[in-house]
């Protein structure tokens, strides 16, 4: 624990850096989930495993979300999925298989999938009347 910074929790403010507790988890959550630089006083190493950790999640959901987009990949769909979410923040299971689903080229049941799940325009004589 001697390399953890110490915090000033009266104050919450890191000592010599001047920020707050507050834009230091801010940084860090970024630097997690959406590609941001990691921020200072924080080990590379553990916050790349847990940014591939967090991506290896995201995954899992979105699967459980679109089972027939990440069967197309097979074995490959972890890798296919952080490829795709490396540096975008997470929007749900659901809208991160959407928005994946629709910048890939899909066949099969998983274009199926898309499909069946995409609402289509409604023409302006079948919107209901309020």
């Amino acid at each position: 624990m001697a390399d953890c910074p110490v915090w000033d929790m009266t104050s919450a403010r890191s000592p010599g850096s001047g920020e707050t507790l507050q834009e230091r988890q801010a940084a860090l959550v970024e630097a997690l989930v959406a590609g941001a630089a990691i921020p200072d006083g924080f080990d590379a190493r553990l916050v790349e495993a847990a940014r591939r950790a967090l991506l290896r999640k995201r995954a899992g959901d979105v699967a459980r979300h679109w089972p027939l987009l990440a069967a197309s990949f097979g074995a490959r769909w972890p890798e296919v999925f952080a490829e795709w979410a490396a540096g975008r923040p997470p929007q749900g299971g659901w809208q991160d298989g959407l928005d994946l689903a629709r910048s890939v080229p899909l066949t099969g049941a998983a274009a199926a999938e898309l499909a069946s799940r995409t609402p289509r325009p409604r023409r302006w004589w079948h919107r209901r009347r309020s």
